[in-house]
This record gives C-alpha cells, structure tokens and sequence, in this order.
C-alpha cells in the first residue's frame, strides 16, 4: 500500500499543511520572484516554513514545486532546471519529514502549466502530459511519496497529469479550484469532477477542493464532491479567508478559529484530508489540528450551516447541491 493510503487508514484524517507562497513572502520573496528559485538560494527558509507546518501538527508537506514546470519555468528563463528544481524542492521537504520523529508524507506539488490546451491554447494533451513527466521524474528522484496534482480547472489537463504520475510510477492526489460561481475557471463541477476522477484509468487516491475564493466557498464543493466520489477520500485546503491588499501587504480575513471552524465543517462535509492554502500560517494550522483532533461527528452541513459559521459565499453557485442524508464521522 502507498505510504499515503497507509497513513490515511490507520489515521482516519490527514491534516495537510498550510500556504507555501504567502508564507515565503511573509519571510522575504519579493513580488514578482518566482517561489521556485529559493530552492537554490533559500533551502534552510523553505525548511524552516516545512518544519513549522511539521510542528504544528501536519501529517502531509507539500514541496515547493508548484509552478516548477517547463511551461511556467520558461516565464523566468529557468526551464533548463526543471528537473534539478523539483528533484531539490522534494530532497528539501524529505529532509524535514524524516527528522520529524512519526509519519510525514512529502507531496510533490504540482500546479497546472499556466497554459490552455487544445483547441483553446498551443498545449496538446500529450504535450501536457510530457511536462509533468518532466517535473514528476524530478519529484520521484527526490523523495516524494506522491504526486500533489493542484489547482486545476481543465479535465484534459487533469489527465494529461494523472497520466504522468503513473508514468513515472508515483501515486497521486488530485485537487481543482472552484473559483467560479461554483466551478473551475473552465466549468467543471464538484460532482463531475469526482466521477471524472474515479473513472481514470489509474484514479488518484484522493481527489478534492483547494485555493478557490474563500473557506465557505470551498466546503460548499466539498458537499458536491462527496455526492459523487464513488468511495475516493476528499481533501479540502481552503484559503485562510478573503484576501484583501493593503499597500505591497495582502491579508488574509480568516482567524484561526475560522480555520478551526472550517475544518469541523469539511470533516462532516465528507472530507478525510484537510489543510489550508492561501493565507494559511502554522498558527491557521495548529488550530485546524486541534479541530481535528477534537472533532465531534456531526450532521452533513448545509449551505446555510456554512454561511452561517465562515460568512457569506464570495462566487454563489448558480444551482444549488442537494443534501444527502446525515453524515457521521468522528476524527482518530
């Protein structure tokens, strides 16, 4: 069994970690830098935000590898490094996970190309595909456990990543952001993409919700992945609230009693994997592990249950996702 689907049945609930870019602003990355580059200039930064996520209680680390692919690299002139980047990012996060004295999975992350796909932009499917061969190869030879497919929003390049994960013989997790009236910027749903994913030929051992326009946003898709996930485990990593900017500064609205709140929520939503994204600090996330740790099952929460406790929905869907029954679940 993938050391992943290990930890998570003799867990019952993962608690994932919390935001790679805003946190490394908050230690020094100047706008308009690429993430990726402090792989070679800041390694003891990059540990130290993997081993505060570690303490505070996480059980996944995901590398900073996000916008590590070819396509996005080209966008820096580093794209020659593509391989070295993410074989580095993923020694780095391995690193901390094997010092940390119990079960750490380090995540390869792996964000979408920053490209549209045929017949909308220049990358074929298969074009897609060779990319994260590319980046994942690098992953894998680093030590990660599996392959963090994120943010997605376009079933064709969801495949194209899949497929490269199981080309390159890592296992996978697979996340979209419904950031747009309840869809992916290219109108997936929450169910259909919970049927697309199960329906893969080498399905990923997760499939979830992350980023997107705010917590009650995400847990609201939550609901409709768990309708249709035909038995895969749901993640959730929401952003740590609403952004807003003020001056070169952007804050995120959301305490960590909000996070706390939103984990209760995701988990009785139907979610067994459960982190933060955008905004989100160590404090957000020892918060949500103590949410998890303490988490009393309760009924599947409805739309109003949600508004209720995290604040307005920012991008209502425009149709809205039935309820199904009672939910129970209680946190190991």
């Amino acid at each position: 069994m993938n050391s992943f689907s290990d930890l998570l049945a003799r867990r019952g609930v993962l608690l994932a970690d919390g935001a790679t870019g805003t946190n490394l602003f908050e230690m020094g990355l100047m706008s308009g830098e690429a993430p990726e580059t402090w792989i070679n200039l800041h390694p003891d930064r990059i540990q130290t935000l993997h081993r505060s996520f570690v303490d505070a209680g996480a059980d996944i680390i995901l590398t900073n590898s996000f916008g590590a692919n070819a396509r996005r690299l080209m966008l820096h002139d580093m794209q020659a490094q593509t391989y070295a980047l993410n074989r580095r990012a993923a020694e780095i996060a391995r690193e901390v996970a094997d010092k940390a004295g119990r079960p750490v999975i380090v995540a390869g992350s792996v964000g979408p190309t920053g490209d549209l796909l045929a017949p909308l932009g220049p990358l074929t499917e298969n074009d897609a595909c060779d990319v994260f061969i590319q980046q994942m190869e690098g992953l894998r030879d680093g030590g990660a456990d599996v392959a963090w497919i994120e943010t997605m929003s376009a079933l064709e390049e969801m495949r194209a990543a899949v497929t490269a994960a199981a080309r390159v013989g890592l296992a996978c997790t697979l996340t979209a952001s419904f950031d747009t009236a309840g869809r992916t910027m290219m109108g997936i749903k929450p169910d259909a993409l919970a049927v697309f994913a199960a329906g893969l030929p080498q399905p990923p051992l997760a499939v979830g919700s992350n980023c997107g326009v705010g917590a009650a946003d995400l847990v609201l898709s939550i609901l409709g992945l768990s309708v249709s996930s035909a038995g895969l485990p749901i993640i959730a990593k929401a952003n740590a609230g609403i952004p807003t900017v003020h001056g070169d500064h952007t804050h995120y609205s959301g305490t960590p009693e909000t996070m706390a709140a939103y984990a209760h929520l995701a988990l009785d939503a139907g979610a067994m994997i459960i982190g933060g994204c955008c905004g989100t600090t160590p404090a957000h996330l020892a918060a949500i592990r103590r949410a998890i740790d303490h988490h009393q099952a309760g009924v599947r929460p409805t739309q109003a249950d949600i508004v209720a406790q995290l604040g307005a929905l920012v991008s209502p869907p425009s149709d809205h996702i039935a309820p199904r029954g009672r939910h129970h679940r209680r946190a190991h």
